[in-house]
């Protein structure tokens, strides 16, 4: 009797904490923007839907190595069988020195297909390097299940 009401509850879990149909599974994923000047990686970790929005998805940005990098989280909207998800990030345009050279905040937008996990991230900032105009920059990226 006792398994019967642990398979009906394990069941029942699976059903409620399901992603919406064409829809990126909870689970840690590496993302891949190999255009852009930053030494880090990054691991999204997609750990929950969003708390009372439908077709939406938490997601934990963790950079590798932690230094000089924004670890965050954010809600990834699912519209028409695409993912938006908006940082800002204090550190996103890197000037001079990769390393120890100074950074520029941006306003990170990424945008994915549910299905393939690529997409793009457009990088808006107020002002470029060196006294640069603002602008942005845009970045293709892909998604990988761990």
């Amino acid at each position: 009797m006792k398994s019967v009401v642990v398979a009906i509850m394990l069941a029942a879990a699976a059903v409620v904490g399901a992603p919406p149909a064409s829809a990126m599974y909870y689970g840690n994923y590496d993302l891949h923007i190999p255009a852009r000047r930053d030494f880090h990686t990054w691991i999204w970790s997609a750990v929950s839907p969003c708390i009372g929005e439908p077709d939406c998805i938490t997601i934990l940005t963790i950079p590798q190595p932690i230094a000089k990098a924004v670890y965050t989280h954010a809600n990834a909207k699912l519209v028409d069988g695409h993912y938006t998800m908006t940082i800002d990030d204090p550190f996103g345009l890197r000037c001079g020195n990769i390393y120890y050279g100074p950074t520029i905040p941006t306003h990170d937008v990424y945008t994915w297909d549910a299905n393939t996990l690529a997409g793009q991230m457009v990088s808006s900032f107020d002002a470029g390097c060196d006294g640069a105009p603002g602008g942005s920059l845009t970045y293709p990226f892909t998604l990988t299940r761990m």
